[in-house]
């Protein structure tokens, strides 16, 4: 049974369970935001939707579960994105491109679900959980375009994995600079002529300039 056959056949009692779960999130999420994960507690979040303490617990046991829901939320929604850039096809250089732009607008689109799955500041750490996490198959995907590129003979012969990491923080960076600073980029000094369009189109550039084979 795929995923929307089950949405559809879920009870009142589901889709009531599922947006309370839903309702926790986005109120520690906000208090995220301002407060960081000091500011995040039981209490807070029943006090946020309206509900008591004990009723918070029965959705998630602790903050790091709920941390961990957040997390895994965020990135099966950005392996989706990624698929779908996938989906379109074309040619390996392109296609890599493509997949990353969709990395950086997915954490454009969703900046608090972004700090709270990769700030440093949350108990629940990325690599603490199963080692399947939906967030290694995103880097993973990215190791399989590199080999194809390298397959073609459009990237240079490198160590995929190595490759990986190395766009992986790249993109992160950028997308992290997104995020965390107001009217970026050209909100800056003397950057009121620079668009965010041209620093990601930028960004992607050098990025594969990096990976693709010379003459």
């Amino acid at each position: 049974m795929n995923a929307e056959i089950a949405i559809e056949d879920d009870t009142p009692a589901d889709r009531r369970r599922r947006k309370v779960r839903e309702a926790i999130i986005d109120a520690a999420e906000t208090i995220f935001t301002s407060e960081g994960e000091e500011g995040i507690s039981m209490r807070r979040l029943a006090e946020a939707i309206d509900y008591s303490p004990a009723a918070i617990y029965k959705y998630f046991a602790s903050k790091d579960e709920l941390f961990t829901a957040i997390r895994e939320m965020f990135f099966e929604r950005l392996l989706a994105r990624i698929h779908a850039a996938m989906e379109e096809g074309g040619e390996t250089g392109p296609l890599c491109a493509r997949c990353m732009r969709a990395y950086v607008e997915t954490g454009m689109e969703e900046p608090n679900h972004y700090m709270m799955a990769f700030s440093p500041s949350v108990t629940a750490k990325p690599h603490l959980h199963d080692e399947k996490e939906v967030a290694f198959e995103a880097e993973e995907k990215l190791v399989d375009m590199i080999q194809a590129g390298q397959q073609e003979g459009t990237f240079r012969e490198i160590d995929p994995h190595v490759a990986s990491k190395s766009v992986w923080a790249s993109l992160h960076g950028l997308t992290m600079l997104i995020v965390c600073i107001d009217d970026f980029p050209n909100g800056m000094p003397r950057s009121e002529h620079v668009t965010m369009d041209s620093v990601i189109d930028l960004h992607m550039d050098m990025i594969m300039r990096g990976l693709t084979k010379t003459e």
